[in-house]
C-alpha cells in the first residue's frame, strides 16, 4: 500500500512539473528516458531486435535496425510522457494536438446508421487516439486488458471515463462487443497482438490475427474502420481514417471471414511500414506460428 501512496505521489507531482516544462527539456527528457530502456531493458530491445531481424532480415542495415529500435523507445517515452500531461486535461485543449484526415469516411459511416467498429495498432500515441475520436465524435467503448499496476490502472480508466470511453475486459470480451455494436456505440479494437483468431499473412509471413471486428461485421453489419496516429511533431499528431473495410460475401462464412481479416492485416501493415519507428515492436508478434526466433 505505501508504495502505491509512494508511486501515486510521484505520479502527480510528474503531472505538475510537465505543466511548467518548455517542450524542449520535456523532449530531452523523453530521449533520457528513451536511451535508458534502450541499453538496459534487454527484454524489450531483443524481441524488438528478433521481429526486425524476422521481418527485415537483410533488406535493411543492421544499423537501420538499431535506429528503429531507438526511435520505438523514445516513441515510448513521449507517450509516458503525453499520458502524464493528459491526466486531467480539457477535450478542447486535447484536440488541439490533434488533426483529423478523411473525416468523411468517419462522417458518412455514421449518417449510415450501421454499427461502427475502429481497427487500429500500438502505433504512435495509440492512447490519444481513442480519447480525441470520442472528444470530437461520440463515446466510445475499448477492449483492453487492466494494467498490473492496479493505482496507474485506476488513473487511467479516470481519464477514460472523463472523455466517456468506457472499457471491456478483453478475457470473454465477445459478448460485450456483441451488445455494443447492437446498440450502434462506436468501438475500437487493437489489432496488432499475437491473439486467438485466424491465420493470415502479415509482413509476408504467417500470424495469428483477431477476426472479432470481421466477425461483427458479418453477423451484425459492421462498418469497420481503419483508424491510425501518427505524431508529426513534438505534442502534435495526425489521426488518419482510411477506408472502410466491407464483408465479401461468396456464400462461404468462414472463408469470409478470414479474407476481412487479411484486409485489416493488409492495412496494419502497410502503416506500420511507412512509419516503422512507431510501431511497438516488443510485442511476440509470430510467437504461435514462428516461436524460434524468440529463443534469442
Amino acid at each position: 500500500m505505501f508504495k502505491e501512496y509512494l508511486a501515486s505521489f510521484i505520479f502527480w507531482n510528474l503531472k505538475i512539473t510537465s505543466q511548467v516544462l518548455p517542450k524542449k527539456m520535456k523532449y530531452s527528457i523523453a530521449k533520457g528516458i528513451a536511451w535508458v530502456f534502450y541499453k538496459y531493458h534487454k527484454r524489450y530491445y531483443k524481441i524488438a531486435k528478433a521481429n526486425l531481424n524476422f521481418i527485415y532480415q537483410d533488406d535493411i542495415t543492421n544499423e537501420e535496425k538499431e535506429k528503429i529500435i531507438k526511435a520505438m523507445f523514445l516513441n515510448l517515452a513521449q507517450n509516458l510522457g503525453s499520458f502524464i500531461e493528459n491526466q486531467g486535461t480539457t477535450k478542447e485543449k486535447l484536440l488541439q494536438k490533434v488533426t483529423f484526415k478523411n473525416e468523411d469516411t468517419l462522417l458518412n459511416a455514421l449518417a449510415g446508421n450501421r454499427p461502427i467498429v475502429f481497427i487500429t495498432a500500438h502505433q504512435s500515441n495509440w492512447e490519444i487516439l481513442p480519447l480525441a475520436i470520442a472528444a470530437k465524435y461520440q463515446p466510445l467503448t475499448g477492449v483492453g486488458r487492466p494494467l498490473d499496476q492496479a493505482w496507474l490502472d485506476k488513473i487511467l480508466q479516470k481519464n477514460r471515463q472523463q472523455f466517456q470511453i468506457e472499457m471491456i475486459s478483453k478475457f470473454g470480451a465477445m459478448r460485450k462487443m456483441v451488445k455494443t455494436v447492437k446498440s450502434k456505440k462506436l468501438l475500437g479494437l487493437l489489432v496488432d497482438q499475437n491473439l486467438d483468431g485466424v491465420e493470415v499473412d502479415f509482413f509476408g509471413k504467417k500470424t495469428i490475427h483477431t477476426n472479432s471486428a470481421a466477425i461483427l461485421a458479418t453477423k451484425f453489419n459492421a462498418t469497420v474502420i481503419p483508424a491510425f496516429i501518427t505524431r508529426v511533431g513534438f505534442e502534435e499528431y495526425v489521426a488518419t481514417f482510411y477506408e472502410p473495410i466491407e464483408i465479401e460475401k461468396s456464400g462461404d462464412e468462414a472463408q469470409d471471414i478470414i479474407n476481412h481479416t487479411q484486409k485489416q492485416a493488409a492495412i496494419t501493415e502497410k502503416v506500420i511500414r511507412e512509419s516503422p519507428h512507431e510501431w511497438l515492436w516488443i510485442h511476440r508478434r509470430w510467437k504461435q506460428t514462428y516461436p524460434k526466433i524468440y529463443n534469442v
